[in-house]
């Protein structure tokens, strides 16, 4: 006897129940990773005492990050696409809780370091849930979730400071690690409880060469950006990263275009709309690390500087806090924007609202709530933009390369947002005041700061002005 097909409706609404649990239960992970990015902030200055070491030593506690996410987020990104993207993502949350401990235990530089190293590693869980989404989910509720993961990133970033503010001011500082330890473990057996593993895969063997190429050109490029103020931008040091950086990662792409199964699809990451959209991303990721740096140093400034508003970490914290929140509801109103009038009109929208932030930013620096305003604003546009661009991605690859594609967007961001570091590090550097024994940064040095920023703006949305609609905006048209 035959086996009767399941009604569609019913199919369609056990696809809408699985929906409603894979969506938080990754979005809260993407959140619990995008604090680690910010974990740290208010250690920074007690940081050489805490771990015994210079000034300068302690640094890396920050720049080992960003170098461990750079080199791992591509390759997880292929590795989830060939293995199994909810497999790969367990073992990234299982990288971030083991970095914690190490963490929360370490009381000298080395073993933070490789704690730091392991937390900046599960950075790739962001572009995998994208991927676990992509494949997972009915296609009414796709947008919204990808919209609400991309923006985690933001979210848990914002929400970072106040939290570990409150823990530094009170507690012992390993604390915060412990936490993040244990914010971890609750994801990693949600996602063990609630999340399939996706039945896409594009299987093929792995590009162990590519992974090293890209890896050690990442790693040089990045490098010499993060640590070129220290050493001098004219230093031989720094000048040969870049050259190093230039040559390793040309070679790459020579090989990459010759190997059978390469960890990046050159080809598929040369058509217009990927290309365009990664290029785009760059600018956001530039232009946003001013929103998260300004801000926080004017509400910190002495208020004997004249403009500086004298505010404790944590009460710093809670005025840019709602930012994560603003974000995370722009996200939901860019899948709208994105199902109603495409991707590209939701980009250009976002990189709008963020200019318009900076230009609110040049005049409205002096009231905590003047510079909470800036904050929900350039909050509002980078929820919307993020928003966008993971389905411009989506709507461009097959979906066998969705996590490397996405992988690779992430890793564009997170380059603008190391070379703004450096720019604007350089500027706030240059441009400072005497304060008693101490230099601060001028406003003036600030509204340069911001003004480069919106300039970024303005570049985005040049480039993302010649981004194609995508198959997915052709389809609505032609409907």
């Amino acid at each position: 006897m035959a086996l009767a097909a399941p009604d569609r409706d019913t199919v369609d609404i056990e696809s809408i129940r699985r929906a409603r649990g894979v969506t938080p239960v990754l979005a809260g992970v993407g959140m619990t990773v995008a604090v680690m990015q910010t974990l740290m902030v208010p250690l920074l200055p007690q940081l050489p005492s805490l771990l015994h070491t210079s000034r300068s030593a302690a640094t890396w506690v920050i720049t080992v990050t960003l170098l461990a996410a750079a080199a791992s987020t591509p390759v997880l990104g292929r590795l989830g696409d060939m293995y199994g993207k909810r497999r790969v993502l367990l073992a990234s949350v299982a990288m971030l809780i083991a970095g914690s401990l190490l963490c929360g235990f370490a009381s000298s530089l080395v073993p933070m370091l490789i704690g730091r190293g392991l937390q900046g590693c599960s950075i790739g869980t962001i572009a995998l849930g994208i991927s676990i989404m992509r494949d997972e989910l009915p296609p009414q509720r796709l947008g919204s979730s990808v919209g609400l993961m991309s923006s985690s990133l933001g979210v848990g970033g914002a929400f970072g400071i106040p939290a570990a503010a409150v823990v530094a001011e009170h507690f012992d500082w390993h604390t915060l690690f412990f936490g993040a330890a244990a914010l971890g473990a609750l994801g990693f057996v949600m996602v063990v409880l609630v999340v399939p593993e996706s039945p896409v895969r594009s299987g093929g063997r792995f590009d162990v060469a590519g992974a090293l190429g890209l890896s050690t050109g990442l790693v040089f490029l990045l490098l010499a950006i993060s640590k070129g103020a220290d050493w001098g931008w004219g230093s031989g040091l720094t000048l040969g990263l870049f050259a190093a950086a230039v040559v390793v990662l040309v070679l790459w792409g020579a090989v990459e275009l010759r190997v059978a199964e390469p960890l990046v699809n050159l080809r598929t990451s040369a058509r217009r709309q990927v290309l365009l959209t990664n290029l785009t991303s760059v600018m956001v990721g530039f232009a946003l690390y001013a929103t998260q740096l300004v801000p926080i140093q004017l509400l910190r400034l002495p208020v004997e500087t004249g403009y500086g508003l004298g505010q404790s970490m944590l009460a710093a914290g809670l005025c840019i806090a709602p930012t994560g929140l603003f974000m995370m509801a722009a996200s939901q109103l860019g899948a709208r924007l994105i199902e109603r009038s495409g991707p590209k009109m939701a980009l250009l929208t976002g990189i709008s609202v963020l200019g318009a932030a900076y230009l609110v930013g040049l005049v409205a620096l002096y009231e905590p709530w003047q510079l909470a305003l800036f904050s929900a604003l350039a909050g509002t546009g980078v929820g919307l933009a993020y928003a966008a661009m993971p389905t411009l991605i989506i709507d461009a690859v097959p979906a066998s390369e969705t996590a490397a594609a996405n992988g690779l967007n992430a890793l564009m961001r997170s380059v603008g947002t190391a070379s703004s570091a450096a720019v604007v590090g350089m500027v706030l550097a240059h441009m400072t005041t005497g304060l008693g024994a101490a230099a601060v940064p001028t406003l003036t040095g600030f509204r340069v700061s911001l003004l480069i920023a919106g300039g970024a703006c303005a570049l985005a949305l040049l480039i993302g002005a010649f981004i194609p609609g995508g198959r997915a905006e052709q389809d609505r048209k032609r409907q």
